[in-house]
């Protein structure tokens, strides 16, 4: 790829002759790291070598997020940590459901846990940093608690943009996510002899979850999901206590809030179907859609054209870091990255070595653009 600065690999041991360029080789060696939630201390570590190995400083911050400031004109940032699951780390070619396979171009992929959500779009950018001059940051717990994202608002001023990465296809950028509200549903009754007709803890807590479920129905069955709020129970768990005194409920529930309604809003009314028992809520992660029309979104319409692509501006109906930042900073921002989204978190998790290629070239043109 041509750069207006030399980038060099950084890297240990050898790769696959497809792996043959500084992208690729980064790509191949954080994709055998293993790196879930909690454990990506070796990625962030090889992350960190590569921006000292093309004379950037870098540095891991106390809760584990690789920092390499710079140029704020942008701040490109990804998640180091990835879901488990082990998928052996191999090159072979992408499979033509999942990518537009073009026969005339090169069709090897890297197989491996993320290599799409989100090692491929971390990637794109550490090298389009280095490329550039613009400010990164390597995040940590996307997949859990976002605890890198909310240490990073809270530790540093905005800066002038943000490009957050994740996979969005190396033509599209991605403009809205849904908000997120967690929490569990506790509740105890007496015991009691199962033919008696009052409800026990377990028949309220059902009742509880129905009524949130009704409450958001749509009235209308076309409303695209983006923007419903959908509600979904992720664990139930009753019966007597070690005791035997007493039945026991508790409910894990998750709920996802469209940027038409606040978090707030949403919380009241799944409060509001409480009868008895009581909810316990985690800290929640708000809506967010940017507009398709800031400098920003335009530098990546004509990067994106200019390499030939049909732009594609994508809403998400989950969530992700990028809500914590446009939350916590007035700042014209969008998410990108290369990768088909609908192989996150796939046992058949792969990513075109073209595509990461194309998605450096794009990224490196926006922060041209906007330096």
């Amino acid at each position: 790829m041509e750069s207006s600065r030399a980038v060099v690999a950084g890297g240990r041991g050898s790769h696959p002759d497809a792996c043959d360029t500084p992208a690729r080789k980064l790509l191949f060696d954080l994709v055998s790291t293993p790196s879930p939630s909690g454990e990506e201390t070796a990625a962030a570590e090889r992350l960190r070598e590569f921006f000292e190995a093309n004379g950037r400083e870098a540095w891991i911050d106390e809760v584990g997020n690789v920092r390499a400031p710079a140029d704020d004109s942008v701040l490109l940032t990804s998640h180091i940590d990835t879901v488990p699951g082990d998928i052996p780390v191999e090159v072979k070619s992408a499979l033509e459901s999942a990518y537009d396979v073009d026969p005339a171009e090169e069709n090897e992929a890297l197989w491996g846990r993320g290599t799409v959500d989100a090692t491929g779009p971390l990637v794109s950018m550490a090298v389009a940093a280095v490329e550039t001059g613009v400010s990164f940051v390597g995040v940590v717990d996307e997949e859990t608690s976002s605890q890198g994202a909310r240490h990073l608002v809270a530790d540093r001023d905005p800066p002038d943009a943000v490009v957050n990465g994740e996979p969005s296809g190396w033509n599209g950028i991605t403009l809205g996510y849904r908000g997120f509200l967690a929490g569990t549903y506790v509740n105890t009754s007496e015991s009691g002899h199962t033919s008696r007709p009052e409800p026990n803890a377990i028949q309220h807590a059902i009742d509880w979850w129905a009524g949130v479920e009704d409450v958001f129905d749509p009235a209308d069955s076309d409303t695209p999901i983006f923007e419903q709020v959908t509600t979904k129970p992720v664990s139930f768990d009753g019966g007597l206590s070690e005791d035997g005194l007493a039945v026991e409920a508790t409910v894990a529930v998750q709920l996802r809030v469209p940027p038409s309604k606040t978090v707030d809003e949403v919380h009241e009314l799944a409060e509001g179907e409480l009868t008895t028992g009581s909810v316990h809520w985690k800290e929640p992660i708000p809506p967010v859609m940017e507009s398709s029309r800031t400098p920003l979104a335009r530098s990546f319409r004509v990067a994106i054209r200019e390499q030939g692509g049909d732009v594609r501006l994508l809403r998400k109906t989950g969530t992700s870091d990028m809500n914590l930042f446009a939350a916590a900073w007035d700042r014209p921002m969008v998410t990108y990255g290369p990768g088909n989204s609908d192989l996150d978190h796939a046992p058949n998790e792969h990513l075109p070595l073209a595509e990461l290629d194309r998605a450096v070239t794009v990224l490196s043109e926006v922060c041209r653009d906007r330096r």
